[in-house]
C-alpha cells in the first residue's frame, strides 16, 4: 500500500493511499487532557521528531463503549491521546474546499473513528478534503465544574479547527473554504460555534442536521454536576474528580442518568430528557444561545444549511422498546412537560396519544429549535437553507420512518455500519442509493459554492427542500407545529429551585 508524508505544524505525518484518497489518521490536535491538564482548555500537541504513522485512528474519548457501534466493528488505539484528527484527501498538493465532520451522540457517546464516519464516499464524489475529529464528552467535556472553564467539549473542537486553519493546506485543503457539519449533538455544537467569539473566522459554511434545542444554564450545569459527583462522595470540584480515572468517572453519569427522573423537581425538562449533557451558556465560552447569537447577526456572514428529519424521536421510542405500546398517559405526561402552551390536541385533531407523543418530543427537542435557527440567521440578513428529511427508512419493515439519525448513513453512504443496518435493509437499496447521492451532492456542493441547489429560506415563502423520492421544493410542510412554536423562546434550561 502507497504511503505519503505530510508536513505539519508539529512534525511530519505518514498516510496512506486507499482507493485514490489519501487518509492520514489519528493526528494529534492537542495534548491528551489527563494529569495536570485534566478539566482544562486543550493545549496544543507538542512537536515530534521523526515521522509520526498516521494509520490507526486516535483512542476514543472516555465514555460507554458498547454505544458507539456493533461488536468488533471499532479498530482504534488505546490510551490517552483523545484529541485527534483525521483526513481524507484527493490529492495533498491541491488546493480544494474543506468539509469538518462533528459527531453526535447526546454530547455523552460518539467517536470520529466510528465506520459510519467513513468519509471516502464524500471526499471522491464531492472531490473535497474531509477531515473528522474526536472531542471530550459526558464529564469530562460538558460538565460544569468549579475551577474549570465550561464547555471543554467546545473549546476540543475550537482547537480542532484551529489546526485545520494552521495544517490543512498541507493536505491539499483550502483554510478559506471551510465548512463545519454535524448530526444531533453535532449539529447542537455547529450552533453554538457560530455563537462562540473563539470560533468566528475558522469556517465560512455550517450544516446543521438536527439540531437539539437543549442549552443549560450554569446553575442547571453545576447543580447536575454535583449529582454525578455526589455518586462517588465526591464534591464537584476538579480537585475530586481529577481523582477518578476517566474511563471509570464515565459511571457516575451512567448511576446518576439511570436515576435522572428524581430530579425532575430541580431540572425540569432535562430530567425527561435523552441525557444530562448539553453545552452550558456560561457567559464566556457560549455568551449565549444560538438562536439569541444568530438574531443579534453574529453569524450573518456563514452561509447555513439547516434541517431535520419528519419523525425524529421515533428512533428513541423504538431503541426504548415503545413502539406501540404509548397510551394516553405517556402522552399527557409529554405535552405537560414539553408544550409550548398551545393545544396540540386541537392542532392535530386526528393525532392518537401516540403520535401526539412522538410530536411534542420531536418537536421540542429537534425540530422547532432547528427551524427556529433558519429563522434567526434569515431574519438577521443571512442565508439559510432548510430542509426536511421525509424519506420512509426502509429498516425494521418501515416502522422507522424518517426517523433521527436517518441522515447519517445517507450522508456518508454507510448502510452496513453505525445506525445503517438497523434504518436501511440491505435487501432494497435501490432508494437509498439513490437518495444518498442526491443528499451527499448537495451537501458538497453547498461545501464547494455555497449553494445546495434550492432557495434560501425566508419567512414568507417558507420554501424548503423535501429530501425524498421524489424530492422537491415546498412551503415548510410542519407549519401546524411551527404554529405552535412561534411564540416560544429557546433560551438556556434553568434551575428550577435553588
Amino acid at each position: 500500500m502507497a504511503e505519503f508524508d505530510v508536513r505539519t505544524a508539529a512534525g511530519t505525518v505518514r498516510g496512506r493511499v486507499e482507493d485514490g484518497l489519501t487518509v492520514f489518521r489519528g493526528i494529534p490536535f492537542a495534548e491528551p487532557p489527563v494529569g495536570e491538564l485534566r478539566f482544562l482548555a486543550p493545549e496544543p500537541a507538542r512537536a515530534w521528531d521523526g515521522v509520526r504513522e498516521a494509520f490507526e485512528f486516535g483512542p476514543p474519548p472516555p465514555q460507554d463503549m458498547g454505544s458507539l457501534g456493533r461488536p468488533g466493528a471499532i479498530v482504534a488505539a488505546e490510551g490517552d491521546d483523545w484529541l485527534t484528527v483525521n483526513v481524507w484527501t484527493p490529492d495533498p498538493a491541491g488546493r480544494r474546499p474543506v468539509l469538518v465532520w462533528i459527531y453526535g451522540g447526546a454530547y455523552r457517546l460518539g467517536f470520529s473513528g466510528s465506520p459510519g464516519y467513513d468519509a471516502r464516499h464524500i471526499a471522491r464524489d464531492g472531490d473535497l478534503v474531509v477531515v473528522s475529529f474526536n472531542y471530550r464528552l459526558g464529564i469530562e467535556g460538558f460538565t460544569q465544574i468549579e475551577g474549570a472553564p465550561a464547555n471543554r467539549g467546545l473549546l476540543d473542537q475550537v482547537a480542532a479547527l484551529e489546526w485545520v486553519r494552521d495544517n490543512i493546506a498541507a493536505f491539499g485543503g483550502d483554510p478559506g473554504q471551510v465548512t463545519i457539519v454535524g448530526e444531533s449533538a453535532g449539529a447542537g455544537a455547529v450552533a453554538a460555534l457560530l455563537a462562540m467569539p473563539s470560533a468566528a473566522g475558522l469556517f465560512r459554511r455550517a450544516v446543521a442536521q438536527s439540531v437539539p434545542g437543549v442549552f443549560l444554564s450554569p446553575e442547571l450545569g453545576a447543580d447536575i454536576t454535583t449529582a454525578i459527583a455526589a455518586e462517588l462522595d465526591l464534591a464537584p470540584t476538579v480537585a475530586d474528580l481529577s481523582t477518578v480515572d476517566p474511563r471509570e468517572l464515565t459511571g457516575a453519569g451512567a448511576a446518576m442518568s439511570a436515576n435522572i427522573i428524581r430530579h425532575a423537581g430541580r431540572w425540569g425538562q432535562v430530567a425527561y430528557s435523552l441525557s444530562p449533557f448539553a453545552p452550558v451558556v456560561d457567559g464566556e465560552v457560549l455568551p449565549t444561545t444560538p438562536w439569541a447569537a444568530l438574531a443579534a447577526g453574529a453569524a450573518r456572514d456563514v452561509e447555513l444549511v439547516v434541517g431535520h428529519n419528519r419523525d425524529e424521536y421515533r428512533l428513541f421510542i423504538a431503541l426504548a422498546g415503545q413502539l406501540g405500546k404509548i397510551g394516553a398517559e405517556d402522552a399527557e405526561l409529554a405535552l405537560r412537560v414539553y408544550g409550548p402552551g398551545g393545544d396540540y390536541r386541537a392542532a392535530f385533531p386526528d393525532a392518537s396519544a401516540a403520535r401526539l407523543y412522538e410530536l411534542v418530543h420531536s418537536d421540542w427537542l429537534f425540530r422547532m429549535p432547528t427551524l427556529r435557527l433558519a429563522q434567526e440567521q434569515a431574519a438577521a440578513g443571512g442565508r439559510a437553507f432548510m430542509y426536511e428529511l421525509t424519506w420512509q427508512s426502509s429498516g425494521m419493515g418501515g416502522e422507522l420512518g424518517a426517523c433521527h439519525g436517518l441522515d447519517g448513513p445517507l450522508l456518508f453512504r454507510t448502510f452496513d455500519a453505525h445506525l445503517g443496518p438497523l434504518l436501511i435493509d440491505p435487501a432494497a437499496p435501490e432508494e437509498a442509493e439513490a437518495l444518498s447521492a442526491r443528499f451527499r451532492g448537495a451537501w458538497t456542493a453547498f461545501v464547494a459554492t455555497g449553494d445546495p441547489g434550492w432557495p434560501a429560506y425566508d419567512d414568507d415563502q417558507r420554501l424548503v427542500q423535501v429530501f425524498d423520492t421524489p424530492s422537491e421544493v415546498v412551503p415548510y410542510p410542519e407549519e401546524t407545529s411551527r404554529r405552535l412554536w412561534e411564540a416560544h423562546t429557546f433560551g438556556a434550561l434553568p434551575l428550577l429551585q435553588g
